[in-house]
């Protein structure tokens, strides 16, 4: 009776470890999935960033080049004026 005893709790213990082992791999790729979707958003997210620096950088350029060029005008007007 009592190795009958023995061997059921074993199976108990071998069960129990083996659905604890099983838990932890689900729990495990439940939360690698969900990194990798973090992961991915901040990808994306990176990705429109830089194509906002890459406008901007444009846009300022384009800001530089209005403003000489109002620079030039205001300079011929003012000496149109002094004659």
């Amino acid at each position: 009776m009592s190795e009958t005893v023995l061997k059921l709790s074993e199976l108990r213990i071998s069960v129990a470890v083996g659905a604890a082992i099983l838990i932890q791999t689900a729990l495990g790729l439940v939360w690698s999935g969900a990194a990798a979707e973090r992961l991915a958003q901040l990808e994306r997210r990176s990705d429109a960033s830089a194509e906002l620096v890459v406008r901007t950088a444009r846009l300022e350029e384009q800001i530089g080049a209005v403003r000489a060029q109002l620079e030039r005008m205001e300079t011929k007007l003012d000496a149109e004026g002094a004659r």
